[in-house]
């Protein structure tokens, strides 16, 4: 494989077992836990400045901190997006200032990218021809468009009431889409299934079973703080499903500090919906692993996760980090949502608006403090549900 310099390989974050990259290409071969990319910070020689000096255009301007390198990577340009400063919702919140990370500039609209860039290079260099996943909808669009760009073929599993852009796009991209019906569960056991009947010919890029997807969401944080100019946020507030990216984004804060860039975390907050809160429950009754949500049922499709296979990963960041988690309606997400377009303009995903609900929801609470510097992720573009969007303003007569 080619690798950058300081990638050592992949260590098992449940048993603590390690790896060479090339040997293990998904969960452990030890205990079927998570793998995790690990690096020697000896060997990095970067600092600020470093970065400030190239081009912000992709996030693999960061490929020191990355297992592979910029030129060995299928990539469409993804990450470098825009940190909005949204002054009018910073004093609504009453903090110092508020910022909304948009990723809904990234290639196919939505974060996932970020991680589909890593997983889809690691897939390429093990061999693979074709790869496989079930997702909620965006990532399995994601999947579809980078097998597409680097030759491969791509079998996604969507639930049924995954949105109409994802399922065009998988075919639109060449992707095989196979709709399942019912919710992100029964998608995942005909992903099994399938995986199953197939074996070794199909390379899974589904998220924790590769260890590569939320190595590419770490970016978001350095970008965030290199946008701040090297100022870590106080607050991050993510919209909460399988919180791959709140996990990646957690590891990104640790290295930063680690490498001497940055000194301080900052507190990351899960937002979640009513209807389907795993890890808003498990954080209030002082679990270290959630329980499955026995009834899911929220409007937000791509945070309704039931069973997030990384609870552990997920409540260690929030507490870490000395952070949070939070859970608003669904009419309060889509209220959110419809206020940040109408008062801020940036046009944030039905499910994505949760973070903007739940950073409501915690300024009330007394979260926040008024010289606090506060971001928000927003996940995906609205364009992906703006008919959700849309109907919650004609329920309300508008």
């Amino acid at each position: 494989m080619e690798t950058t310099p300081a990638f050592e390989g992949l260590e098992c974050v449940d048993c603590g077992e390690s790896f060479e990259a090339e040997a293990a290409t998904h969960r452990c071969p030890e205990c079927g836990g998570i793998l995790d990319p690990t690096y020697d910070f000896d060997a990095i020689d970067v600092d600020a400045e470093t970065f400030e000096s190239r081009r912000f255009d992709s996030m693999w301007r960061y490929e020191e901190l990355l297992p592979f390198s910029r030129e060995s990577a299928v990539s469409m340009g993804e990450g470098g997006t825009a940190l909005v400063e949204c002054p009018g919702l910073a004093d609504e919140l009453g903090v110092g200032e508020l910022y909304i990370k948009d990723e809904g500039r990234n290639p196919t609209g939505t974060f996932k990218d970020r991680g589909q860039t890593v997983a889809v290079t690691a897939a390429v260099q093990h061999g693979a021809s074709d790869v496989a996943l079930a997702s909620a909808g965006n990532a399995g669009q994601s999947a579809a468009a980078y097998a597409g760009r680097a030759g491969l073929d791509a079998h996604v599993f969507l639930p049924s009431r995954a949105g109409f852009t994802n399922k065009a796009m998988v075919n639109v991209h060449g992707g095989e889409m196979n709709v399942v019906q019912g919710r992100i569960g029964d998608a995942g056991a005909a992903y099994e299934d399938a995986m199953d009947e197939h074996g070794d010919d199909w390379y899974s890029v589904k998220t924790f079973v590769t260890p590569y997807r939320h190595e590419g969401k770490k970016t978001m944080l350095y970008e965030t703080v290199e946008q701040l100019d090297w100022e870590t946020p106080d607050h991050v507030v993510y919209p909460t499903g399988g919180g791959v990216g709140l996990v990646g984004m957690h590891k990104a804060a640790t290295e930063l500090r680690e490498l001497g860039i940055t000194e301080d975390l900052p507190a990351m907050y899960a937002a979640q919906a009513e209807g389907c809160a795993p890890v808003v429950r498990a954080l209030q009754e002082g679990r270290d692993v959630h329980e499955p949500w026995d009834a899911p049922d929220t409007i937000c499709g791509g945070i309704e996760i039931p069973d997030p296979g990384a609870s552990p990963l997920i409540l260690d960041a929030l507490r870490e980090s000395d952070g949070g988690a939070v859970a608003t309606s669904d009419d309060e997400i889509l209220e959110a949502g419809t206020a940040v377009a109408s008062r801020a303009g940036v046009e944030m995903g039905a499910t994505c608006a949760a973070a903007a609900s739940g950073a409501w929801e915690l300024a009330d609470r007394g979260a926040f403090g008024e010289d606090d510097t506060v971001v928000l992720l927003n996940t995906g573009t609205a364009n992906k549900d703006a008919d959700v969007l849309r109907s919650h303003l004609m329920s309300k007569g508008i």
